[in-house]
């Protein structure tokens, strides 16, 4: 098979580490967004498949089971091994990512790059999930263990489908849980693979399960089950609603959320203004401006606005997009005919409602789901293109920022901003710098709990406190 259209070796749900049909035996397209057409079909997920995993991951979850006797430098090693084989078939996952998202396969290696350092991240985590020992009063030993919550549900986009595999499973398998993964409907194909790549690397029976299908059915089931502990959500604040009133109505299980946003991007005068371009442009257009946290709102002081739309417009039209799999190429198509007809609609309202467009708007070509990178200026708050969140415009907005005396230094001016804003992530000269080591979430309708660093690691454990009467001497 060539590069373009890598050999597709699994296609049916995983359970229990086997390959099998769906109960239903139903069947769904995954398509090329390059194109439009089918890449194949793929096995549909739905409640009955849900309750299977569920009674395959609970099983690997019981006291005794090969997985809750590993120890835990064991389940470590068992992610580095995991790590490993995906280095080993990067160029493969590459191209299957590309495929399946559209994404230039120069992204696609990087995103694969990062899931490798978050594997690795919390596979040397996996020993160090510790209690504390409590000085209590009276005549007590009391200390906490740290266990794991049990059986989790995980949901993930399609925008970065292999690095939200990463972020889920790492703690998750760390802390001792076993999961049930539903990828994106849109991008299933290299979940599957993973889930391949896990059961070489020797993950137990049960340990790891992936049921691709829909949100309503299979992902519904998942937020329901009365055997899952614990829900891991990455999409939208609507979808995010429905998950948690999900969790509540069942079993008040744990829930997790990682929603999405309307990023503001603040560029004061002071600024490098080629630089401060260069951030914004990347905030918004990075991964085809499909990022939960594109920084799609920019503000920039009046003092410089019109000199920043002109130079934010050039590098718009010097953009190339096309086959994403032309190294040439920095933007492919958007993922689906869904996100294409989303983004046209939210052009022409920008258009209706009085914003400039500077350049850009208008679909390109009539076969896949390629869009001109976008820029409007002008936009006032009121515009559906600024409440809205819509992962590809970039929102110049003229606005004044609050001027700083002259003898406020940068650092003055970087922490009474970070301290002022109500956001879970704040990048100061740069935009987007996720790693695996520090926390990444955001606040109100943006999500609940944290990804990433040692507090996702939190959201899959549970504190027991242990408390022994030490008897008195005679």
């Amino acid at each position: 098979m060539s590069n373009r259209h890598p050999e597709i070796k699994y296609t049916q749900l995983f359970i229990n580490n086997k390959f099998v049909d769906s109960q239903s035996k139903k069947t769904f397209s995954t398509i090329n967004p390059s194109t439009g057409k089918e890449i194949c079909k793929i096995s549909e997920a739905d409640k009955a498949d849900v309750d299977l995993a569920v009674e395959a991951a609970n099983a690997a979850f019981k006291r005794g089971s090969s997985w809750r006797s590993m120890d835990a430098s064991a389940r470590g090693k068992l992610l580095y091994k995991l790590a490993d084989l995906i280095e080993r078939d990067i160029t493969y996952l590459s191209n299957l990512e590309t495929l399946d998202n559209g994404k230039p396969v120069g992204d696609s290696t990087f995103d694969i790059n990062c899931a490798i350092d978050v594997f690795r991240y919390y596979a040397g985590w996996a020993d160090k999930i510790q209690g504390t020992t409590i000085p209590v009063d009276g005549s007590f030993f009391s200390f906490t263990r740290r266990e794991p919550v049990g059986v989790v549900g995980q949901i993930i986009p399609w925008n970065y489908p292999i690095l939200m595999v990463s972020w889920k499973w790492g703690p998750a398998l760390a802390a001792g849980c076993t999961v049930i993964l539903k990828p994106a409907e849109q991008t299933p194909l290299t979940a599957l693979y993973l889930a391949a790549l896990a059961q070489e690397a020797g993950f137990p029976p049960g340990v790891i399960n992936v049921l691709p299908g829909y949100g309503p059915t299979a992902g519904a089931a998942i937020a329901l089950h009365p055997g899952i502990n614990k829900v891991a959500f990455t999409g939208s604040t609507e979808v995010g609603h429905q998950i948690m009133g999900n969790a509540a109505k069942s079993n008040l299980k744990r829930i997790s959320l990682e929603l999405g946003g309307k990023s503001p991007l603040v560029v004061c005068a002071d600024a490098d203004l080629d630089q401060a371009v260069e951030v914004a442009f990347n905030a918004v257009f990075a991964n085809h401006g499909q990022n939960c946290c594109a920084g799609s709102r920019t503000f920039v002081q009046a003092e410089i606005y019109d000199a920043f739309v002109a130079k934010a417009a050039e590098k718009a039209k010097q953009r190339k997009v096309g086959d994403p799999f032309d190294s040439s190429v920095a933007q492919g198509p958007q993922v689906d005919e869904e996100m294409l007809n989303k983004v046209l609609d939210l052009i022409e309202s920008g258009k209706k409602e009085g914003a400039k467009l500077v350049t850009g708007g208008s679909r390109i070509g009539s076969v896949g789901y390629f869009v001109q990178p976008t820029v409007f200026s002008n936009v006032t708050d009121n515009m559906r293109i600024a409440k809205e969140e819509v992962s590809y415009i970039n929102q110049i907005k003229q606005n004044f920022i609050h001027k700083f005396s002259s003898q406020d230094s940068y650092l003055n001016k970087a922490i009474i901003f970070s301290q002022a804003v109500q956001a879970g992530s704040v990048w100061v000269n740069c935009y987007d710098a996720v790693v695996p080591q520090a926390p990444f979430g955001g606040f109100k309708q943006s999500g609940t709990g944290r990804e990433l660093g040692e507090d996702s690691l939190k959201e899959y454990v549970e504190i027991k406190t242990v408390t022994i009467q030490i008897p008195q001497k005679c």
